[in-house]
């Protein structure tokens, strides 16, 4: 099983299928890709029809997008255990991840994943309500998930893929939370899996030009 990615400084969405399969221990080949480039696309014109990572071969199965990729992983290696059990629960994860799949393009636009930067930006008011927004959820979540597991839903789910990236984006952007938000941030930021994608990204020396947003500081 390959999974396509980017680089692993500036690939929000290859962060969120690759977190759930190594968090899971499903044993798969990471095929990293420059973004941006000419091998970029010639590689993935006979992977996946978008020329876009990431993208998942499993023998005869191609998924692409993040979003597919973590339910085609959940439906056939992990039983569904990537959704909370709870009906009431597992609808609400789901809301939240396709909220994140469709929305916040204030936020995705203005604040690109670099993790690593550390940088200052000036945010339109669109962004600023994305922010008001993800803190409401990281802190709602937390409210009744810090102590039993620490994840949005306690245990780790697709739920969390969806937001890791977003927690990166407030530290390289260095944005205030609430209390709350912040238990969240700190789990997170505590997560092995995460700190080895972390140290490779930092050692990447690549640059996409309309990922540097900002001024450094």
């Amino acid at each position: 099983m390959k999974l396509y990615i980017g680089n692993k400084n500036y690939s929000t969405w290859s962060l969120r299928a690759w977190i759930l399969m190594e968090k899971s221990g499903i044993s798969f080949e990471e095929v990293k890709l420059q973004l941006d480039t000419p091998q970029f696309y010639a590689t993935l014109k006979s992977v996946t029809p978008t020329q876009k990572v990431p993208c998942l071969v499993d023998g005869e199965v191609t998924v692409w997008d993040s979003l597919a990729i973590c339910e085609y992983i959940n439906d056939i290696y992990l039983s569904g255990k990537a959704w909370p059990a709870h009906k009431a629960e597992k609808a609400l994860a789901r809301s939240l991840a396709a909220e994140m799949h469709s929305g916040f393009m204030a936020l995705r636009n203005e604040m690109p994943m670099n993790v690593r930067a550390a940088r200052r930006v000036q945010l339109s008011e669109n962004a600023q309500k994305d922010l008001e927004r993800i803190d409401q959820i990281f802190a709602q979540q937390m409210n009744e998930f810090a102590d039993r597991g620490g994840w949005l839903f306690g245990a780790f789910s697709i739920a969390d893929a969806m937001y890791i990236p977003v927690v990166l984006r407030l530290m390289t952007y260095q944005i205030p939370v609430s209390a709350a938000a912040q238990k969240y941030i700190d789990h997170v930021m505590a997560c092995e899996a995460l700190q080895a994608w972390l140290n490779e990204g930092k050692q990447e020396s690549e640059i996409v030009e309309q990922d540097e947003a900002g001024e450094p500081v």
